[in-house]
């Protein structure tokens, strides 16, 4: 309901055959360029505010470039980029012979890297947009790199980018994790020169440094520093690449290997898709591992990092990646039969006078798991009553004849109409054009008496459901309207690059506030204000989450009851609740995703920790400024 983004998607794509091979097997030098433009596409779903792509030529001549990269903003970023590019390539290339293609083509090489970016840092532009490029005359020396990720210890990165003697010219995360690599690449091009100048001349020398660059070091070197969630794609110049992935599996990665090719996304059925294989093809990046090629394309997969506990991401599985991933498919539909018990119970067993309809259009496969199981349930105690009445002789037409006419109430009553242009307005003229945002289908409730039970994959901020659904669907005339989220309550913010809203803005937050200033207990707020300050002055793992006492004070039914009532339109009609999935319902249709913060508060790494307490603190000085802390 509420668009929730994420921060990226990568691609990348590595030949292992020469270029001829391609241009002979599939008559085109821009197999891979077409391919690469695919991977992206499929995954726009998780970043459409900019986007870029990278290419390096291992056979480029020199005085010729041998690192392309193109970057775009926008929406329609990739059409843009891969536009320019097709305005680039000279006529009549595709007929040159293999060689000359491959060392003077603009965009022709072996290497390709793909992003998509969605920001979670407020930080934007065209020099925030990934690849970020490190340039230099020396080919193993210089690097392309992009990422799904966010480190949540940047100033402790920063510092010891600094400490190294660098200036870096940019504090995000991805600038300061290309320099920090990069000094650690240089390093290892010292090394190497170090070991062969004495039985080495240049250019030998030069070429067997890029022969023998060994990327896992560096990124061993690199990566203990690291705290947060990535998966991250990186190339030299002189063909040495790695995809990493963080220790606890947070950020997605999933890779494609055959005797041509070598691919990796952030979505398993996109590579699927795009290169027609089965999915027992396409394996996990395993966490704390990278996946190594190099210059003469030998493949590896290294451990870099120990392997920490299991925290993969359940809200990739929830809402981000795409549904039509065979497990990710079958988690929803689980998800949504999860609900089922609780559900029934708030409409003590009454199916006949409830309708069930979801929020489009994210929250459509959970609904059929919902709906699946509701059929489940009533066709089993549809089998016990025609047995009952079996037994009792009293089994006739008419009886059976009423039994099987019933059924699950299904409809949909929601409908994504148009995507208003709500820019022009202001205030509540803002919020009447927003209430249009969706259409309902008229004719199909009983006015006053049915229940509409409306599935959606979560609830975060909550101003949709007020501004929008929640009036349209009063429009209906139902007597009762409950919401259902596929996912339990958001708590907590990410920070680890999913744009959930900051504490204050969370709906399940601002009900626990709420709750405690109706009940006079302003004192504990002040208390966990005092505790997340004495938090903060230890070092990020010794720290605990000090928000969580303020969630302990009530049951997960109160919380829920008092975001229906804070969500509810002052002018509804009809009764509101609320059902969250619960936390056993999640992990139980999800279980090989355990990564639950943003619902528990259990953060995977310390700077998670951190930063929750730093956003408590940051949240009362701007709401309860006349207190002053006595520390």
């Amino acid at each position: 309901m509420e668009t929730l983004k994420h921060e990226c998607g990568i691609a990348m794509i590595r030949l292992l055959k020469p270029l001829s091979h391609f241009k002979r097997k599939y008559g085109s030098y821009t197999y891979a360029l077409d391919r690469l433009y695919l991977l992206m596409e499929k995954q726009h779903n998780r970043g459409q505010e900019a986007a870029g792509i990278g290419v390096v030529k291992l056979n480029a001549r020199p005085g010729h470039e041998y690192v392309y990269r193109e970057r775009a903003l926008g929406t329609g970023a990739i059409d843009e980029i891969f536009g320019r590019i097709g305005s680039v390539l000279p006529e009549g290339f595709q007929l040159l012979p293999p060689e000359t293609a491959d060392a003077e083509t603009p965009f022709i090489g072996e290497i390709y890297m793909g992003h998509l970016r969605y920001s979670t840092t407020g930080r934007s532009g065209i020099e925030y947009t990934h690849p970020y490029l490190r340039r230099n005359n020396w080919r193993s020396r210089a690097l392309l790199l992009c990422g799904n990720f966010n480190m949540t210890n940047v100033d402790e990165i920063f510092d010891s980018v600094v400490a190294t003697g660098q200036h870096p010219r940019l504090s995000s995360d991805t600038a300061l994790l290309l320099e920090q690599i990069g000094n650690e690449l240089d390093k290892e091009n010292h090394r190497l020169y170090r070991q062969y100048r004495e039985s080495l001349r240049d250019p030998a020398l030069a070429r067997r440094i890029e022969a023998e660059i060994d990327l896992g070091s560096v990124l061993k070197a690199a990566s203990p520093l690291w705290d947060g969630g990535y998966a991250m794609c990186g190339v030299t110049g002189s063909g040495s690449t790695f995809v990493m992935r963080d220790p606890n599996g947070i950020r997605p990665a999933y890779y494609y290997i055959d005797d041509e090719i070598a691919v990796v996304a952030s979505e398993r059925p996109v590579i699927q898709t795009v290169f027609n294989v089965t999915i027992d093809r396409v394996h996990e990046l395993e966490p704390g591992t990278a996946l190594l090629i190099s210059p003469d394309c030998r493949v590896e997969n290294r451990r870099i990092l120990p392997e920490g506990a299991n925290r993969r991401c359940s809200f990739e599985r929830i809402y981000f990646s795409r549904g039509s991933d065979r497990d990710i498919y079958r988690e929803r539909k689980k998800l949504g039969a999860n609900v089922v018990g609780e559900l029934l119970d708030m409409l003590d067993g009454d199916l006949d006078n409830t309708i069930f309809s979801f929020i489009p259009n994210t929250a459509e496969v959970a609904y059929n798991g919902m709906i699946e199981e509701l059929t489940r349930r009533m066709d089993e105690g549809r089998r016990q009553e025609i047995k009952a009445l079996a037994a009792s002789g009293k089994l006739d037409d008419e009886a059976l004849g009423a039994i099987l006419r019933r059924k699950v109430r299904s409809e949909k009553l929601a409908i994504k109409d148009i995507k208003l242009r709500t820019f022009i307005a202001e205030g509540s003229s803002r919020n009447d054009l927003a209430a249009h945002v969706y259409d309902i289908t008229y004719g199909c409730v009983r006015t006053g008496s049915d229940t509409l039970v409306v599935i959606d994959d979560s609830i975060v901020r909550g101003t949709t459901l007020t501004r929008s659904i929640l009036r349209i669907l009063d429009r209906l005339m139902p007597r009762r309207v409950i919401v259902v989220s596929s996912s339990p309550q958001v708590r907590y913010p990410d920070y680890y690059g999913i744009d959930l809203p900051s504490l204050d803005e969370l709906a399940a937050f601002r009900a626990v506030i709420d709750l405690l200033l109706e009940e006079g207990r302003r004192d504990l707020i002040d208390t966990v204000y005092e505790d997340a300050v004495e938090n903060l002055k230890l070092p990020a793992a010794s720290q605990h989450n000090a928000v969580k006492r303020l969630y302990e004070q009530y049951s997960y039914r109160e919380v829920s009851r008092r975001i229906a009532t804070m969500l509810t339109p002052a002018d509804m009609k009809a009764e509101v609740d609320i059902l969250f999935q619960t936390m056993d319902g999640l992990h139980e249709a999800i279980p090989e995703c355990p990564g639950d913060w943003y619902f528990s508060g259990d953060y995977p790494t310390p700077g998670g920790t951190r930063n929750v307490n730093q956003g408590f603190v940051d949240y009362y000085r701007k709401t309860f400024v006349s207190f002053e802390p006595h520390l």
